[in-house]
């Protein structure tokens, strides 16, 4: 799967809105569904705080799966 599949996929699991999600990365909740829609990829720091956020890490995020 894609990060943006992935970012989408772990966020629902999670029961976290899009707008719970952006506020903890810092970015405007358009931008979460952007990442989702796969139209935009997060850089490395947004990525790093949508992981946590998520309970994951960034290889997971890309990947799939656990480093």
């Amino acid at each position: 799967m894609s990060i943006s599949e992935n970012i989408k996929k772990l966020r629902e699991g999670k029961g976290i809105s899009m707008a719970e999600l952006a506020e903890c990365a810092g970015v405007a909740p358009p931008q979460i569904a952007k990442y989702e829609a796969g139209i935009n990829c997060p850089n490395a720091v947004t990525a790093m705080l949508i992981a946590s956020r998520l309970g994951t890490t960034v290889e997971r995020l890309v990947n799939g799966e656990e480093a």
